[in-house]
């Protein structure tokens, strides 16, 4: 969550000229209605098997470029699925830049919206420790701090 997934999606498919697909719009268009809705309104567990649901079908696409949220690799076997078809990307971040980063944006996020200061860097620091394994299983690991998109390129060819 943070580390600019989307944007480095965005990037990728300009310089590539591949399809992209934000999995978190996928959903909302899907569902007719917000990611914070769905959380809202069905909870975590309906999200996370909506979430699984789409992946399974939008991961039958050849040549494009996927971004997942943060915490799709960690349910179910979702990080295998994307491993199996696809190249797949770690994009690492610290926490320090993560926690600014969430600062700036948290209200589009369900799970940190009503977090601050220490209490949102706690959670940002617990969460990317539980989640790390799931990503460290990723073809490759980037440091995104200060990304070049020419290189995340090199790593899809």
């Amino acid at each position: 969550m943070g580390s600019g997934k989307s944007t480095v999606g965005s990037k990728l498919s300009s310089e590539t000229g591949l399809p992209f697909i934000d999995l978190d719009k996928y959903i909302q268009t899907k569902e007719g209605r917000t990611i914070d809705d769905i959380f809202n309104e069905k909870g975590e567990d309906y999200f996370r098997e909506t979430e699984r649901r789409l992946l399974k079908e939008i991961i039958k696409k050849d040549n494009i470029i996927l971004s997942c949220g943060g915490g799709t690799p960690c349910f179910f076997n979702n990080m295998s699925l994307m491993n199996e078809n696809g190249i797949t990307i770690y994009l690492r971040m610290p926490v320090a830049a993560l926690h600014s980063r969430l600062l700036n944006s948290k209200y589009d996020r369900p799970l940190v919206k009503k977090m601050y200061g220490q209490e949102l860097r706690n959670y940002i620091s617990v969460t990317l420790e539980e989640r790390e394994k799931y990503y460290r299983m990723a073809h490759h690991t980037v440091e995104a701090i200060n990304l070049e998109i020419s290189s995340v390129v090199k790593l899809l060819r």
